[in-house]
């Protein structure tokens, strides 16, 4: 059975020889027919190309567009101008994490809350009921990311936007290859990229030429098996595989997308201030004895007794080593803990390792 929302670029994904599967119910590019660790290195050494627009795009216009949104996220929005955008997170009533998102300041009184897999539209309605605001769902915007270190240099001849100046969580519209564009300097990869907003009759062709005039510079079409891999070297958490309504901000390492400073009041604000020091698990890496990725889920032993569990594991070809973000008992999240791992296919040692587990000063994604 189909998923209720269509990517335009699903022709594009099947001729590429992917069978397609559903995420946040669309039809995307699980995997293709190439090996998935050829599609790593690329974004590694050159750049991949992914179709992430099963992401949720939320238009928020009018007077009070700004104080409904700056009251479901974590972050002080009034200090985002135009042109400018912030990841943030979205809490429930109990100060748990129920999304996370990035807000995109278009214009005055005009942005877009673009969020994945957990209750974000639901918390946006609540917050809007009685504001002058309008929220439109625009499943005709399509999202494609061009992720890897000659990014800049494939996209930047085809568009007037200067696209070396563009600074990280900032935005621009534009056009490239001639088409109506929005592009952030935005990903989930680690790398330096580029996301790339445009309406379903713009991006197949902006699809064909970014992958036309960026294969002779090792550019590659990329799945989401990917995004999977690439997103654990980088310590970016994926909800609800990652993260879910159990956790709070603090467990999972992400106190600093909640603003300190913040004068507005916002959904579970002071719950989750009531939650300071009181985790109960904490996010943090692993490198495994592995010649292979670990189980999904896989438990986490020392000494016998269980202490934690696997939430993303990945095999890197190029380094080879297998790594995973984990779930701990919070005296365990530091440095150089031994742990065992055990899981369906197997039992192996490993050694815990602060996130992220690659370009641990994040340098290659902010230069």
């Amino acid at each position: 059975m189909a998923s209720p929302r269509q990517s335009a670029l699903a022709a594009r994904h099947r001729a590429l020889g992917s069978p397609l599967g559903d995420w946040n119910g669309m039809d995307v590019a699980w995997s293709y027919t190439q090996d998935v660790n050829v599609e790593h290195r690329a974004v590694r050494t050159a750049a991949g190309l992914f179709d992430v627009s099963g992401l949720k795009k939320i238009h928020v216009n009018g007077p009070d567009a700004q104080a409904v949104l700056n009251h479901i996220c974590t972050r002080d929005l009034t200090s985002i101008y135009p042109g400018r955008s912030a990841y943030a997170l979205i809490l429930n009533d109990e100060g748990r994490v129920t999304d996370d998102c990035i807000m995109f300041h278009i214009k005055p009184n005009d942005w877009m809350m673009v969020h994945g897999g957990g209750t974000g539209w639901d918390q946006l309605q609540k917050s809007a009921a009685g504001k002058d605001v309008t929220m439109k769902f625009d499943d005709d915007l399509h999202d494609i990311s061009l992720q890897g270190p000659k990014a800049v240099d494939v996209l930047a001849p085809h568009t007037p936007c200067d696209l070396p100046a563009l600074k990280y969580f900032h935005h621009a519209q534009t056009t490239l290859f001639g088409h109506d564009a929005m592009i952030s300097r935005t990903g989930y990869s680690g790398e330096r990229g580029y996301e790339i907003f445009a309406k379903g009759r713009d991006i197949v062709p902006l699809w064909d030429k970014i992958l036309e005039h960026g294969r002779p510079q090792g550019v590659v079409h990329c799945s989401f098996n990917c995004i999977d891999m690439i997103r654990v070297e980088a310590g970016l958490l994926f909800y609800p595989y990652d993260m879910d309504e159990s956790n709070s901000p603090w467990e999972l390492g992400l106190g600093f997308a909640v603003s300190k400073d913040k004068q507005a009041d916002y959904r579970g604000r002071q719950a989750a201030q009531a939650l300071v020091g009181k985790d109960k698990i904490r996010t943090y890496g692993v490198v495994a004895d592995s010649d292979r990725a670990v189980d999904a889920d896989a438990e986490l032993y020392q000494d016998g007794r269980r202490v934690g569990r696997v939430t993303a594991p990945m095999y890197s070809t190029l380094v080879r080593k297998s790594f995973a973000m984990v779930q701990l008992e919070p005296p365990l999240a530091k440095p150089d803990v031994r742990l065992e791992v055990r899981g369906k296919s197997g039992t192996c040692t490993a050694t815990t390792q602060p996130l992220p587990l690659l370009d641990p000063k994040k340098e290659k994604r902010t230069s």
